[in-house]
């Protein structure tokens, strides 16, 4: 369950994302929807592989290099989606995995804190 809600998060972050950007683009929605869903799988597969493989880049970074993953890892979404879902550039995927990454820190523990009364 805490899995397709984190997708349906990414894709309506995707659709509000593609508003404010011009140099990013989705179709709509269910395209967003889509793109959420093959973003959620590379990440479960591809991603553990790199970060593993750029763990000295990473402690050298104190883990910004992760951000440059996550934006690897949206172009990666792009390739398997082709024109409905795309950034004009890697500077744009950075800005956008960065922006992801905040948001989806912030949602995630709003919705997932423990509350104490």
């Amino acid at each position: 369950m805490r899995w397709i809600i984190g997708v349906i998060i990414n894709s309506v972050l995707f659709v509000a994302l593609s508003g404010f950007f011009t140099s990013f683009h989705v179709d709509g929605f269910m395209t967003a929807l889509l793109a959420s869903f093959i973003l959620a799988i590379l990440n479960m597969l591809i991603r553990p592989i790199l970060l593993l493989l750029t763990l000295p880049i990473n402690i050298f970074t104190l883990g910004l290099f992760t951000f440059v993953i996550n934006a690897l890892m949206l172009e990666l979404t792009t390739f398997f989606m082709g024109a409905s879902f795309q950034f004009d550039s890697f500077g744009t995927a950075l800005i956008i995995a960065a922006i992801m990454a905040f948001a989806n820190m912030i949602i995630n523990s709003v919705l997932w804190s423990k509350k104490e009364a």
